[in-house]
């Protein structure tokens, strides 16, 4: 039997497998993100993904916005000892003492910010504040970290952020549409390469 395009074409990174990673796949990654909180939500989800896989991390995505208020930086800045307690309880996420403390101290590092200029601004500014849209032909193309994503890492630490790597920090990148790095032969290089188009950021 004809496999549906969709199985064919797509990124071959979700698999077919598990539903909910073809779902972030085709709806999701490579999407540009300009709203502040949900960058933040993202990178925080990213930092808890460092040694373990994005699907954990989807499957667990709906827990971790109940156990840290919605990512609302004035309410997880503002956790304490009881919050690390109680998280490092919570089955429903990944139980990591540093990455929560990480999480904490990311929101904190991001309200810093706020006074400033706006986070969107901070992380776009190193994609001069327009998405980059590859034309790879395989996963064997795409790097691991590139010079963008080294200095966004190396910023986002002199900021007070943790786990914040440059591999982390590229798949951010990658996830929330500052890059596009789905395949050419996959509908959605496409279709994000059309919402990146209308992207300038700080102009």
């Amino acid at each position: 039997m004809k496999q549906p395009a969709s199985q064919i074409d797509r990124c071959p990174w979700p698999g077919i497998e598990a539903e909910i990673y073809s779902r972030y796949h085709d709806t999701e990654w490579g999407v540009p993100q300009l709203d502040d909180v949900a960058l933040l939500e993202k990178l925080t989800l990213e930092g808890f993904q460092a040694g373990l896989s994005w699907l954990t991390i989807l499957r667990k995505r709906d827990n971790f916005r109940a156990a840290f208020k919605k990512f609302d930086p004035q309410k997880v800045a503002r956790f304490g000892e009881k919050d690390i307690e109680r998280l490092l309880g919570d089955a429903g996420i990944i139980r990591h003492r540093a990455k929560i403390e990480a999480a904490i101290g990311n929101a904190r590092a991001f309200l810093s910010i706020a006074e400033r200029s706006s986070f969107s601004g901070l992380l776009w500014g190193f994609v001069d504040g327009r998405p980059i849209v590859h034309e790879r032909q395989s996963f064997a193309q795409v790097p691991a970290q590139t010079e963008q994503s080294k200095a966004m890492s190396k910023e986002l630490k002199r900021l007070g952020f943790r786990f914040v790597g440059p591999t982390t920090a590229y798949a951010f990148m990658q996830s929330v549409g500052m890059v596009n790095d789905h395949l050419v032969a996959c509908p959605r290089h496409e279709a994000c390469s059309r919402l990146q188009s209308k992207v300038i950021v700080g102009a």
